[in-house]
């Protein structure tokens, strides 16, 4: 009984992201097969489109792509969690990593995705955010306004 605990406890999902998510002050959830949040029009956290050669792409809700700043961030997670934290063909200029869901628990995700939507612009849409937690509501554009990956670079500041 007590390694079906543990497994409980270490392992998380989209739904657990979405419930993290919309959370959080200022957060859009973009009409998805999986799942897509913004703040301030910019993606912070969605699921893995995976691409193979020859096939449709495959939205991943078991594995999430997490906005993480800097490359010095994204190296120290990929080197420091490499059963947690990876990377993919076209991932590796960007300051994203791949997070496996069911390797990370529910404590660490809400770190994750709540550090990732700061740097996304979330204390300046909110600076209150985590002190009250509001219910966003959904947003679903017509999917002709919709980026494909969801991410945008950060503007220089």
């Amino acid at each position: 009984m007590a390694s079906s605990a543990g497994r409980e406890a270490a392992g998380t999902d989209g739904d657990d992201v979405r419930l993290i998510a919309l959370s959080l002050s200022g957060v859009v959830e973009v009409a998805s097969e999986g799942f897509d949040f913004r703040v301030g029009g910019r993606g912070f956290v969605w699921s893995y489109p995976e691409r193979q050669p020859g096939r449709p792409r495959v939205l991943r809700t078991d594995i999430a792509v997490l906005y993480v700043g800097d490359e010095a961030e994204k190296q120290a997670l990929l080197k420091g969690e490499p059963e947690l934290f990876f990377t993919a063909p076209g991932y590796e200029s960007w300051p994203l990593v791949l997070v496996r869901l069911d390797q990370v628990d529910r404590v660490r995700l809400t770190e994750l995705v709540t550090d990732a939507w700061r740097m996304r612009g979330g204390p300046e849409l909110a600076p209150q955010d985590l002190a009250q937690e509001s219910s966003p509501s959904k947003v679903h554009p017509p999917a002709s306004m919709r980026q494909d990956v969801g991410y945008q670079r950060p503007s220089p500041r």
